[in-house]
């Protein structure tokens, strides 16, 4: 039973937690337990806890009247995109080194798709296989710390990434980018993988922010 609810708990909070980031609730809304229970569907012992969770992750705080929804703000964005930019190319210059070729050939399947859905112009797809692409490359790295650090970081500006994918022209040349990512990986080319790594966070950056 204890297993159970630890589990819902999980599957709770990750829906919570997606739902906040994508900006399904936003800024400001206010969440209470009886509230969510409902319309979830569940205990209000799950709930709780998936509140809690979210309270350490800095993207609700509490009040006397419930849960208020931070999300992801402009300055958090700036934030995180700084911490990328400063150790994602390194992250990536340890995959070209470490790669597998089982790993490969994750990387090239969500490269692969993401040039499929942009036919389709499907963003909700492009938008996942995003994530799959860069979540390959921090595991790919073989550092559990740069994972640790990066996949949450990603995580949490995917409203603005969703919002990214949508434009066709930023989502054909981030498709790009990617697939040059991806060669210079293959290749092995640490430093070639860096560089391109570096200037697609750059380009995604300049896009979100019009600089």
């Amino acid at each position: 039973m204890e297993h159970k609810t630890v589990s819902l708990a999980d599957q709770v909070f990750e829906n919570l937690e997606n739902d906040i980031l994508s900006g399904k609730y936003q800024r400001g809304e206010l969440l209470t337990e009886s509230m969510l229970s409902q319309s979830l569907g569940v205990s209000r012992t799950p709930i709780r806890e998936a509140l809690r969770r979210l309270l350490q992750e800095h993207i609700i705080e509490e009040s006397g009247k419930g849960s208020i929804v931070l999300g992801i703000a402009e300055d958090d964005l700036k934030d995180i995109f700084y911490i990328r930019k400063k150790i994602e190319g390194d992250a990536a210059a340890l995959a070209a080194k470490n790669r597998t070729e089982e790993q490969l050939a994750v990387l090239k399947e969500a490269v692969e798709f993401q040039e499929f859905y942009l036919e389709k112009k499907d963003p909700d797809k492009i938008k996942l296989m995003d994530s799959r692409f860069h979540e390959t490359i921090y595991r790919m790295s073989g550092s559990g710390v740069f994972s640790d650090v990066l996949i949450p970081l990603h995580k949490k500006i995917q409203k603005y990434r969703r919002a990214s994918v949508t434009n066709k022209s930023r989502a054909a040349a981030s498709v790009s980018e990617h697939r040059e990512i991806l060669e210079a990986i293959t290749e092995g080319n640490a430093e070639k993988t860096k560089e391109l790594v570096n200037k697609h966070l750059n380009n995604a950056y300049n896009h979100m922010f019009g600089e």
